[in-house]
């Protein structure tokens, strides 16, 4: 529930006004720095935090913090924000190529969920210097949706299924999934070599480290947060082997850095990949990551169903496995 002083039908510019909005049961839960990214359109993320952090947003007449989560029935009061209609900086038709083209992308959709076959060299989410994400697109694409949010993440680079949930109460049925390890992932990767048969499970510890560069990267640690990819193999090929993935759990680069701990890295992983490889599959036409979110298993939150969705390989990915000689 929104109040705002109303306008005339006749002014030339309305006055933007204070709003005071009323938390619901979908939006409970939600950050509210990601909740004023939605209902502030066109507002650049760095300005939402200044507001933020001089109190001109408040919840319930109290000052609060960008990760403060919302509460079914807060009163949220959102300050005038102006945004200046010279504002040029690309939307997300600019950087999608059309956002219009994420819509022929979905695989499945219900009242509760959308299954999505994420193109490659799209983010999920903005951030880090992306204004906007696959959830931002989806978002302009469904104004009248009142709640949508990630149910988990795929890399920039890595294209196949993306679940989104459209309820809050979905939301939370699935996250519970992943957090009891009750969803299941299976990837599609070409790697570098003969994948080895007793190379079934990889359990490896990951840690997250930063560069000097700035670069964010992943490595093999003893200090890092315990990890388990299962592989099987697909198909062998003369200079690599497409493998199934299955992550057991779920750490940023898992499935990248266990198959270059394995010695056998992904196909054009600009962070963890061999140079000589990557220039023998771009010879092949390859010109992205070899990572696909190929299927995903779970219960659907509402119907209590046993889903299992399939997202099939892109064009490139497919051309580039035909050229390549079985062995």
């Amino acid at each position: 529930m929104t109040n705002s002083t109303p306008h005339s039908v006749s002014d030339p510019a309305p006055k933007v006004t204070v709003k005071l909005i009323t938390i619901d049961e979908d939006h409970a839960g939600q950050r509210i720095d990601n909740f004023l990214l939605t209902h502030l359109k066109g507002v650049p993320k760095s300005m939402i935090y200044r507001i933020v952090r001089k109190g001109e947003v408040r919840v319930n007449k109290k000052r609060i913090k960008p990760e403060y989560k919302l509460q079914d029935g807060d009163i949220v009061r959102v300050p005038p924000v102006r945004v200046s209609k010279t504002d040029t900086r690309p939307g997300p038709s600019a950087k999608l190529t059309k956002v219009s083209q994420l819509e022929s992308r979905i695989i499945y959709e219900d009242k509760f969920i959308i299954v999505l076959n994420k193109p490659a060299g799209i983010a999920v989410h903005g951030g880090s210097g992306v204004d906007f994400g696959v959830i931002e697109a989806m978002r302009s694409l469904r104004p009248q949706q009142k709640f949508l949010e990630l149910v988990h993440r795929l890399d920039k680079d890595t294209s196949g299924v993306l679940l989104i949930a459209k309820k809050r109460s979905a939301l939370k049925h699935l996250h519970d999934q992943l957090r009891y390890k009750k969803m299941q992932k299976d990837y599609l990767a070409l790697v570098r070599g003969a994948w080895q048969v007793h190379d079934k499970a990889v359990k490896a510890p990951l840690l997250k480290l930063t560069l000097k560069s700035g670069e964010r990267i992943v490595r093999v640690n003893k200090e890092g947060k315990a990890s388990e990819t299962r592989f099987k193999i697909m198909q062998r090929y003369s200079d690599s082997t497409l493998v199934q993935a299955s992550p057991v759990t779920g750490r940023t680069h898992q499935i990248r850095v266990h198959c270059q701990y394995t010695g056998h890295p992904i196909a054009c992983d600009d962070k963890y990949s061999e140079q000589k490889f990557d220039d023998s599959m771009r010879e092949q036409g390859l010109n992205r990551l070899f990572l696909h979110a190929a299927k995903l298993k779970f219960t659907h939150p509402d119907s209590a169903e046993v889903m299992e969705v399939k997202a099939p390989l892109d064009a490139v990915l497919e051309s580039t496995l035909k050229k390549l000689k079985k062995v």
